[in-house]
C-alpha cells in the first residue's frame, strides 16, 4: 500500500483493496483494511467503497463465467468480514446509512444463498437491513415493513411457484393501504420484465449488484 506524509495524512490506496477485493485475495485485503483502521476513521469510508467496486467487479466476472457461484458466495463472506471490521470507524466517523430495507425470500421458497449475497452487499452499500430469512409469508413482510417504517421491500424467489407469492405480497400491501408509499424489487430465476408487470412490482433484478444500484437510486 501507498503511503505519503502530507500533513500526517496516510494515503489508502483504494484501486488496491479494489483489486484485491475483485481478486479474492483474502490475506492482502485484511492487510489493507488493518492498515486503514490504524490510519483513523476518515479512510474507512473510502475503503468500504473500494470493497464494493471490488465486488461490483467479481459480480462481472461470475457474469462472465471466469467466476462460479462458490466465488460470489466467497465474495459475499469476504465482503461481510471486510465491512464488520471497518464498522467501529464509520462510527467513528459518522458516515450517514441509508435508511432500512427490508429483504426475505417469498412464502413456500426456502432457497437463500442469492438474498444472502444481495444482503451482504446491501449492508455494505450502507443500508440497514432487515433481513427476514425465507418462506415468509406476505402479512409478516407487511407487518415488518409497517413496525420498522421500511420504504424499500426486497423480495427474492427461485421457485417459479413463488411467483405467485411475490403477486400475493404485493396484493398485501395493496390491502393495507401501503402500496404507494413502498418500492417493491424482486429477484431469483424466474423473475423478468414480464412477471415484475404481471405481479406489479416496482423493479426486477437477477444481478446483486443491478438490484443494489436500483435501492441505492431509491434511497436518494
Amino acid at each position: 500500500m501507498n503511503h505519503s506524509d502530507n500533513g500526517g495524512e496516510t494515503m489508502i490506496d483504494v484501486n488496491e483493496i479494489t483489486q484485491q477485493m475483485s481478486d479474492l485475495d483474502e490475506a492482502a485485503l485484511l492487510q489493507s483494511l488493518a492498515e486503514v483502521i490504524n490510519a483513523g476513521p476518515e479512510s474507512a469510508l473510502a475503503a468500504l467503497q473500494a470493497c464494493q467496486a471490488g465486488l461490483e467487479q467479481v459480480g462481472k466476472r461470475f457474469e462472465t463465467q471466469e467466476y462460479f457461484l462458490s466465488d460470489l458466495i466467497y465474495a459475499g463472506e469476504l465482503m461481510t468480514d471486510a465491512a464488520a471490521l471497518l464498522k467501529p470507524a464509520l462510527a467513528e466517523a459518522g458516515t450517514a446509512t441509508l435508511g432500512k430495507l427490508v429483504i426475505c425470500t417469498v412464502k413456500g421458497d426456502i432457497h437463500d444463498i442469492g438474498k444472502n449475497i444481495v444482503v451482504t452487499m446491501l449492508g455494505a452499500a450502507g443500508f440497514d437491513v432487515i433481513d427476514l430469512g425465507v418462506d415468509v409469508a406476505p402479512e409478516v413482510i407487511v407487518q415488518t415493513a409497517i413496525d420498522n417504517d421500511v420504504k424499500i421491500i426486497g423480495l427474492s424467489s427461485v421457485l417459479t411457484l413463488a411467483v405467485d407469492s411475490i403477486q400475493a405480497t404485493v396484493d398485501a400491501f395493496v390491502a393495507a393501504g401501503l402500496r404507494d408509499q413502498v418500492k417493491i424489487i424482486i429477484g431469483g430465476n424466474p423473475v423478468s420484465a414480464t412477471v415484475c408487470e404481471k405481479t406489479g412490482a416496482d423493479a426486477w433484478a437477477h444481478n446483486p449488484q443491478d438490484g443494489v444500484t436500483i435501492c441505492r437510486g431509491w434511497a436518494s
